[in-house]
């Protein structure tokens, strides 16, 4: 009995990097909550739990935002969830995926994604770039860039993918 449970915990934290990963941005403890009550991948206490030690295993980052704290997927988690992916069945990997997919979407319109850019002076562009969730800015990013050209392909990257870059933003800088 005692190897069945240390196996479900094992799958659990699978779950989680999983989970972590399929959404690719820094989530807080409430939208990680939330969307593992609302599919029942396990109970509150044990997700709490499972997220500590993730944390103390270094496989996830526990890093203050603005007004909020996120998780972070870190290097050593990706590693691990390629290595042992294979133990969750292909059925929990799907439901997970679109399960991932609709509250993914539900997020990101919360988040208001901005991106805009003024002509300073001949050849200086500047490119203003934001994310704001809940009336919280999460980032504001200011470049000066060389070419009208590169301002627009800068907002129209950033404006598609806002969460993905934010993310990475973010991990490399707590990335030690």
């Amino acid at each position: 009995m005692l190897y069945n449970n240390t196996q479900q915990q094992a799958e659990h934290k699978l779950i989680l990097l999983y989970i972590m990963d399929e959404f690719g941005i820094p989530l807080t403890n409430t939208q990680i909550t939330q969307f593992v009550m609302e599919k029942d991948y396990m109970n509150y206490f044990s997700l709490q739990q499972f997220l500590g030690e993730l944390v103390s295993a270094g496989m996830l980052e526990y890093s203050a935002g603005e007004q909020n704290y996120f998780y972070l997927l870190t290097e050593k988690g990706k590693n691990t969830l390629q290595y042992f992916k294979d133990r969750l069945s292909a059925e929990a990997l799907s439901s997970i995926q679109k399960a991932v997919a609709l509250k993914k979407q539900m997020f990101l319109k919360e988040m208001q994604i901005t991106a805009d850019y003024m002509k300073k002076r001949e050849n200086e562009y500047i490119v203003d770039l934001k994310v704001v969730e809940n009336d919280i800015t999460l980032i504001d990013l200011k470049l000066n860039v060389a070419s009208n050209k590169h301002a627009k392909q800068i907002c129209e990257k950033w404006k598609n993918e806002a969460p993905t870059l934010y993310g990475e933003i973010i991990h490399l800088l707590i990335q030690q």
